[in-house]
């Protein structure tokens, strides 16, 4: 087992190829220990040369909507009547702060993912 850091895409490109060889290794041996320390090198190498941004809060709430099944309708009450639910989900108007926590409460999704990166009215 010879672990090196990843410095270079050919270096990712190696330890992706040697990390699909030894993905199922037993944990308690010599290549699970192997496949473990190669996971945190690539996921670190991918974290600083491929980040993935967080998603833009009412595109998460949209997706979310979708895998819950739910219409615009299913909003009405959570944050608003049927108008601001609309002007919500087209950009027109901003979430506020008590939107947010009904929103985390009823999506099941995280008060940090739908502040990132917006600016909540006031």
């Amino acid at each position: 087992m010879e672990i090196k850091p990843i410095k270079t895409e050919k270096d990712y490109e190696k330890s992706l190829k040697r990390l699909e060889l030894i993905f199922d290794a037993n944990p308690n041996s010599k290549e699970g220990d192997e496949a473990e320390i190669l996971s945190m090198l690539i996921d670190n190498y991918e974290n600083k040369y491929y980040p993935i941004e967080a998603p833009d809060p009412i595109e998460a709430i949209k997706i979310r909507m979708e895998e819950m099944n739910l219409k615009q309708k299913d909003l009405v009450g959570i944050i608003g009547g049927k108008s601001r639910v609309s002007e919500i989900l087209n950009k027109k108007k901003k979430l506020t702060v008590e939107m947010i926590r009904e929103l985390e409460k009823f999506l099941h999704i995280s008060a940090s993912v739908l502040v990132n990166n917006y600016k909540l009215a006031s």
